[in-house]
């Protein structure tokens, strides 16, 4: 069977605190877009590899990736038995799109779907939630607001259906400790979700900040040259996405792009 594990963009990202256990409180709501890895599994067969890859290329050993770790969890509890994976990545890593989370979390729905489980959502959030914070969202892949550590959500309604998204990635790869390394956490101001439910997109820009934005642009000046650029093209609202190297521009239509662009990585399609 094949799937279409999908990225995701925040709007806003606010961090509140930080926890006695290390982690960070957040609040920010994620919205899924199109742009898509595929992933095969099938039943394993006797001359078929257990895990394999194509298109971006991945960092880490099979073992550590999502899909492997899901499907051990998965085996683990549901006695399965050997499969085979084959992951074309397309979604660049340590961009702050939740690409190796959907990978995981659609590993888990797939599962589920191809020895014919019975598992419902409640369950695969709990056990996507086991793989990483930002996994449970692609289980329901509905805009939500989501706080404390990421692993609390609520599916909203946003005004933002049909407006032209585009996401440019520069070839940089932040790792995630390091962006909470420059992060200050600030827990007093207007709580995201209203400002994103209530407010149009263009009024975001001066409220629905992502804190990991500035500290990463100061060492990485060129982040703050895309979003300027897209707001040059007409943004209505621009901004990084997660703690990664992604910038992405929310347009009424379809913008004619900087040629500064070129040589970076860009993604564009209508919100759905």
């Amino acid at each position: 069977m094949i799937f279409f594990p999908n990225a995701k963009i925040n709007l806003g990202l606010f961090i509140t605190e930080k926890r006695a256990d290390g982690y960070h409180n957040l609040e920010s709501v994620f919205y899924p877009i199109a742009w898509s890895d595929i992933l095969e599994i099938k039943e394993q067969g006797p001359t078929d590899p257990l895990f394999t890859t194509t298109g971006l290329a991945i960092d880490s050993g099979y073992r550590e990736n999502l899909c492997y770790r899901a499907y051990q969890m998965m085996r683990r509890a549901y006695d399965l038995p050997p499969v085979a994976f084959h992951l074309h990545k397309i979604i660049p890593a340590g961009a702050g799109l939740g690409g190796g989370s959907s990978d995981g979390a659609f590993t888990l729905k797939g599962l589920n779907e191809l020895f014919e489980i019975g598992l419902d959502k409640t369950r695969l959030r709990s056990m996507a939630s086991e793989l990483g914070s930002d996994c449970p969202f692609f289980i329901d892949n509905q805009p939500a607001f989501v706080w404390e550590t990421g692993n609390q959500m609520e599916t909203i309604s946003l005004p933002i259906k049909n407006k032209h998204l585009v996401v440019v990635v520069p070839p940089l790869h932040i790792p995630t400790a390091r962006a909470y390394q420059l992060v200050t956490p600030r827990k007093s101001r207007p709580g995201l979700k209203q400002i994103i439910t209530d407010l149009h997109p263009k009024q975001w820009p001066d409220k629905a900040n992502n804190d990991f934005e500035e500290p990463l642009a100061q060492e990485m000046p060129q982040l703050l040259a895309i979003k300027q650029g897209l707001y040059d093209s007409g943004a209505l609202y621009a901004s990084l996405s997660g703690s990664g190297s992604a910038i992405y521009g929310i347009f009424e239509e379809k913008p004619s792009l900087p040629d500064t662009f070129s040589g970076y990585r860009i993604w564009e399609g209508k919100l759905e």
